[in-house]
């Protein structure tokens, strides 16, 4: 019988730069452009982040920064330094998805350390609703108008989340453990972080690789094409900072489909949207001014898996073949190594800890991540995924003349 496939979540490495191309050519997503130069850069910008956050000196951050990344020609300085100027400046972590039969890559995502900054915003449309009424006539009209918005708070962002189509939808969930173990990261290396998560979700786009919200909407400002705007953006924001208007813009003017995708995700986009929001994400009424795509928000310190990751020393091991063994191992979980040379290795696993605290896994998983007895191993429980708890109901008002009876909530 074969053996059901095993995937492992590890670091990009330079051999990833062809399959982490094809998968970016499959979508449209500004952090991970299918440009192999910028790839390139960004998988050995993040193994020196890596290698930081193993707790061992990267080498000099500008021997990778070109000079075409770190300033614009066009003089107008940082402002406008487009998204491949963090390449060097903000740490960066890269993962991808290890299909270990194959030793084929199949996805990846990344986390963004701290997007932005002062004199580098990060750019939204705020949304809000305008009311107007007419007394004479007795009519009135609500409508939804948009703002360029500057951020320069250096959120963490996450973002960059791919998995190749033939493994959607597959009875691992391995979309599911891309995506948390960003998270799960976050929770072993919290001082790295912000103290705020963004994530700009992706809003649709037709088969032909157009922006409905894009076409309709920005490009009546900034007139080139999606693909056009998406990949300039990477040198540069000035275009947007300065031919995009400042002052509010009606969406009531522009065309229906348009309008229709302003807040929205595609279909492929709606499930990471929606394990986003179950981790406590929520939409504040801010947009991506390219695609009309949301972004959602959440404090990282309220993010469960981040608050429910914590570290311990691998003990014992558990063979495959010991039933008994396996079977007390009773949580399910993401279990992490990273050696000094940052070469960070994440997988889905049964574990426990035992009465001295240190963490039981079986061996096959310690196999994997490359992990011997003692070393220090970081771990999230799957519970953590189910997100925070719900607030506890407020006790209905006693009957008069009756004792008040104390809520278990308040107890």
């Amino acid at each position: 019988m074969q053996e059901p496939a095993v995937f492992v979540v590890r670091r990009a490495k330079p051999e990833d730069v062809d399959t982490l191309l094809k998968l970016a050519k499959m979508v449209h997503f500004i952090n991970l452009p299918a440009d192999r130069e910028i790839i390139a850069e960004k998988i050995a910008w993040s193994r020196q982040c890596f290698v930081a956050a193993a707790g061992v000196e990267a080498p000099p951050v500008h021997a990778l920064v070109t000079r075409r990344a770190r300033t614009s020609d066009d003089g107008t300085g940082v402002l406008a330094a487009g998204l491949r100027s963090l390449t060097g400046q903000s740490p960066l972590f890269m993962f991808v998805m290890e299909e270990t039969e194959s030793r084929g890559v199949i996805g990846t995502c990344q986390v963004i350390s701290k997007m932005g900054g002062p004199g580098m915003p990060n750019v939204s449309l705020q949304l809000a609703r305008r009311q107007m009424f007419s007394h004479s006539l007795q009519v009135g009209a609500t409508h939804t108008v948009a703002k360029l918005h500057l951020d320069e708070s250096s959120p963490t962002e996450v973002g960059g989340l791919i998995l190749q189509p033939s493994f959607r939808g597959h009875k691992k969930k391995l979309g599911r453990l891309l995506s948390m173990v960003r998270f799960h990261f976050m929770g072993l290396n919290r001082e790295m972080f912000s103290d705020h998560v963004l994530a700009e979700m992706m809003g649709p786009i037709t088969p032909d690789g157009r922006s409905p919200f894009w076409e309709h909407c920005t490009r009546c400002f900034i007139n080139m094409t999606y693909d056009e705007a998406d990949r300039f953006c990477q040198q540069s924001k000035e275009f947007l900072l300065t031919l995009f208007p400042r002052e509010e813009i009606y969406l009531t003017l522009v065309a229906p489909e348009a309008r229709a995708v302003v807040g929205a995700v595609g279909s492929e986009t709606a499930p990471a949207r929606a394990m986003l929001e179950k981790l406590g994400f929520r939409y504040h009424m801010r947009v991506d001014p390219f695609d009309g795509g949301p972004h959602l928000e959440a404090q990282t310190d309220d993010i469960s898996l981040v608050r429910q990751t914590d570290a311990a020393a691998l003990g014992a091991t558990v063979a495959e073949g010991d039933a008994e063994g396996l079977a007390r191992l009773g949580v399910r979980g993401i279990v992490s190594f990273m050696p000094e040379d940052g070469d960070f290795r994440a997988v889905e696993t049964e574990y426990a800890l035992d009465r001295g605290g240190r963490i039981v896994l079986p061996l096959r998983a310690a196999q994997l991540i490359g992990a011997a007895a003692g070393a220090q191993l970081g771990y999230t429980p799957l519970s953590a995924a189910a997100g925070p708890p719900p607030a506890p109901a407020k006790p209905k008002p006693a009957a008069k003349g009756k004792p008040t009876r104390r809520s278990k909530a308040g107890g």
